[in-house]
């Protein structure tokens, strides 16, 4: 007998035959059954919560493949420019002001979500600028894509970067023609700032909760973190996990900022290993980074952007170096990743994928590529020989589609290529990286099947995916992507009961109104955290 049916809807399993059904039975954390409404109102029982869907689509939970839940949810504690809709300098100075008067002297203020296209004056703020907020207090000001920042003098004191600073591999400590520092930093000069911006374990755990919240009454189940501040973030993840402050189920990467590859080294070293864990936190893959922004833009081109015809981006590691850091972890057993956004650094990656696999061969790698930006056809080619499971954002087209014709011209036919992939029979797992992009997966799912930025400008029409192939990518794909698709990611018998209700019917939703699709009940586990109930949200 069933704890919860699910009747008269549109059940899109997502299972090997992409079956449609109509009802599914819930016991305990499990899926009990799934068919017609007849046969699974015989598990219908005294006390069995019966939800009538009238038609509407139910969905595996969504698995949102590359994100930063912590940084997220950290945002929320200090001046966020998206959410608070900030549209100058002069707006973000005055937020700053404000939050560094409740902010004790030598705490860092933060700001975050900040993008200078969207300001009124087209710029960032400066250094002075932000001196005459404060000099007591630490002021850091991160951009959207998390690649770039500003600070002010008291944060280049704790930086230790002045004026004869040499800008680090990978990154540039920004000057003006006079040499003195601007307050802006690159890449790895940023990466570093970041890491020295770091918050308290309390406020971690409180950022982790709000952000949970968030993503449930969205529909994501389970996600992929993909790195944040270091140790002292997973402690405070594993805890507030098993305190049941967070839904989300968590895979979490060990990732290495700043060149700082010993916290990789150090879980290396420790025994941990991809997948130690259970259903609720897990370790994922060993995660570095290897060049810039999509979106700056910053990564790494074979060709020069075509908007900077001398600019090839920046690139974190030679090839030696990456090879060195990631084949150790692959010899190790770790599933091993690494952001790669341009040509250039996706082709190294692979070239250290045939490197650690020839020194230790092994099958059902499952190696990942985060992000996967501009994948040419000679680069698919590589990844479907080799196995390896492409991360794309297709909610960067619908935000950043405008930037990316200007800046990589007609390659952007081949920018996050989700029918390409398809077609070469490639595992490519959905993700929004939230917080640089909006963390609805309906978002993601509308801008794979229509590729169209916000202001309607094509934007690679040519990789365009069928409704049904952009939900996998968001759900059975995910799964694989974390080798947990035999418990999750697709509505069958057995599997865990992460079930999420829309406001209508997905599969015959105009594809040009998928983004506008709501999530209406989120299950996790067999238990209702999420449900809209006259317009007012209630969390279970």
């Amino acid at each position: 007998m069933a704890d919860t049916v699910f009747l008269n809807g549109q059940v899109v399993t997502v299972d090997a035959d992409n079956r449609i059904m109509e009802a599914v039975a819930v016991k305990g954390n499990q899926i009990l059954a799934v068919g017609t409404t007849e046969e699974i109102k015989r598990h219908i029982q005294t006390g069995t919560k019966v939800i009538d869907l009238q038609g509407k689509s139910l969905l595996p939970g969504f698995i949102d493949a590359h994100l930063h839940i912590t940084i997220y949810g950290t945002n929320k504690l200090g001046v966020d420019c998206k959410a608070r809709g900030i549209q100058s300098v002069s707006e973000l100075l005055d937020a700053l002001k404000e939050q560094a008067s409740k902010t004790p002297p030598g705490e860092w203020v933060r700001a975050c979500g900040f993008d200078e296209n969207l300001m009124m004056e087209k710029r960032y703020p400066t250094l002075a600028e932000l001196d005459d907020i404060s000099t007591d207090h630490p002021i850091f000001v991160m951009r959207t894509c998390s690649h770039h920042s500003v600070v002010n003098s008291r944060a280049m004191e704790i930086a230790q970067y002045d004026r004869d600073t040499p800008d680090p591999q990978g990154g540039r400590i920004d000057r003006d023609e006079s040499g003195a520092l601007t307050g802006f930093l690159v890449e790895t000069a940023h990466m570093k700032m970041f890491e020295l911006a770091a918050f308290t374990e309390a406020e971690y755990k409180k950022g982790l909760c709000m952000a949970s919240e968030d993503f449930v009454a969205a529909g994501i189940t389970s996600v992929h973190d993909a790195g944040g501040y270091g140790p002292e973030n997973y402690r405070a993840m594993q805890k507030v996990v098993q305190e049941g402050g967070v839904k989300v189920r968590i895979y979490a990467m060990i990732c290495a900022l700043n060149q700082s590859e010993d916290f990789v080294r150090k879980m290396i070293d420790a025994g941990l290993v991809t997948g130690t864990g259970d259903n609720r936190f897990r370790i994922g893959p060993a995660k570095v980074f290897t060049d810039g922004a999509s979106i700056a833009p910053t990564m790494a081109m074979r060709e020069p952007f075509t908007s900077k015809p001398d600019d090839y981006g920046i690139l974190y590691y030679e090839q030696d170096e990456l090879n060195t850091i990631l084949g150790d972890a692959h010899a190790k057993g770790f599933q091993i990743t690494a952001h790669a956004q341009g040509d250039r650094a996706i082709e190294m990656l692979l070239n250290c994928f045939e490197a650690a696999l020839e020194a230790h061969p092994r099958e059902n790698h499952r190696h990942r590529i985060e992000h996967a930006g501009v994948s040419a056809p000679d680069l698919l080619g590589r990844m479907a020989r080799l196995g390896v499971v492409p991360i794309p954002n297709p909610a960067f087209i619908y935000d950043h589609g405008d930037s990316y014709v200007k800046n990589i011209g007609e390659r952007v036919g081949h920018m996050f290529p989700a029918r390409d992939q398809f077609d070469h029979h490639i595992i490519s797992a959905g993700a929004s990286d939230s917080p640089v992009t909006d963390f609805n997966p309906l978002i993601g799912i509308h801008a794979a099947v229509n590729r169209r930025s916000k202001s309607g400008k094509a934007v690679g029409d040519n990789q365009r995916v069928s409704v049904m192939e952009a939900v996998r990518m968001f759900t059975w794909n995910g799964a694989y992507a974390s080798f947990e698709e035999g418990i999750k990611g697709s509505i069958e018998p057995g599997k865990l009961a992460d079930l999420v209700v829309l406001d209508g019917n997905i599969l015959d939703t105009p594809i040009e109104q998928i983004k506008e699709r709501k999530v209406e009940m989120t299950m996790i586990d067999g238990e209702l955290v999420y449900q809209i109930q006259d317009e007012e949200v209630l969390q279970v």
